[in-house]
This record gives C-alpha cells, sequence and structure tokens, in this order.
C-alpha cells in the first residue's frame, strides 16, 4: 500500500489516529508433535466489545439514518446473510467482504462413496474485502503490559 493510502486510511477511517491493538504473549506447543518444545507467539488482547447499539450509533453519525434506522438495517443483514448462507450462496459486501460456508467433513476412500452424513459440521467464512485489508495494514501493534482479562460472554 502507497504512503498517500495509508494516510487517506488513517485520517477518513481512523479517525487521523495511528490504529494500535495490543498483544499479549502466549505459549503454545504444536498439537502434531507435542513433545516438540513449545514456542512463544503474540496474540491480539481485546479491548472490550461494541454492541449492536453502538455500532449502530457510530454509523448513524457517519450517515442520514437516525439510530433506530441503522439498528434496523443492521438486524436485517443479521436476518438475510445466514438466510442466503443456508441458500448456498456466497454474500458479498463490497469493500466490506464476503461470507460463505465451509463444511468439516469425514473422509472417504473413493469419490463415489462420499455421502451428506460425513458432513459433522459447518462453519461460516469471512473473507474481507480491499478496504478492509487496506485498515488491516495501517494496525500498529504494542505489547500489552497487563494480563489480559478474559472477555465476558455478551448477554442474551
Amino acid at each position: 500500500m502507497r504512503p498517500q493510502e495509508q494516510k487517506f486510511i488513517k485520517t477518513n477511517i481512523a479517525g487521523g489516529k495511528p490504529m494500535t491493538v495490543k498483544f499479549n504473549v502466549v505459549e503454545r506447543g504444536n498439537p502434531a508433535h507435542p513433545e516438540w518444545p513449545k514456542k512463544y507467539y503474540p496474540s491480539i488482547q481485546s479491548s472490550g466489545r461494541v454492541t449492536t447499539r453502538e455500532v449502530a450509533e457510530m454509523a448513524a453519525e457517519r450517515s442520514t439514518l437516525s439510530t433506530m434506522d441503522m439498528m434496523a438495517a443492521i438486524e436485517s443483514f443479521l436476518a438475510i446473510i445466514p438466510q442466503q448462507l443456508a441458500k448456498g450462496n456466497i454474500v458479498e459486501l463490497g469493500d466490506f467482504g464476503s461470507y460463505w460456508l465451509k463444511t468439516t467433513s469425514d473422509g472417504v476412500e473413493k469419490a463415489e462413496d462420499v455421502r451428506a452424513n460425513q458432513i459433522v459440521g459447518v462453519l461460516p467464512r469471512f473473507n474481507p474485502g480491499k478496504k478492509f485489508r487496506d485498515v488491516l495494514k495501517t494496525l500498529e501493534y504494542a505489547k500489552s503490559t497487563v494480563a489480559s482479562e478474559p472477555v465476558p460472554e455478551p448477554e442474551a
């Protein structure tokens, strides 16, 4: 990414501030080789959660829609995206990215022996679009000086 693109993203998307993501250090072993020595890796530290309402309020500030209109739009997305994925569609949201479904399954020796009952799970997948990836390229990282607390599960 060119420097002027990074400046544009930081100014127009990040509010002109560098976006610094904190990370913790975690020790991990190789599950395939538990006898191998463990290594240390950076792991992104959550700084909290943002609710649907908070996202709607932030989006409303950038548009001509009210917070309630934005909430309705987000709720529509939350209904439409899983519905379209269940129909087998890839949901493309422009520069934001695309969603699709991926299966986890048990394998068999021959193609003709593949059956639906081998599918043991389905997972939603997300591929960020160009603008989304561009924002990620501008992130800066800082090692956390505080151990992260587990983020509480959202209330139902």
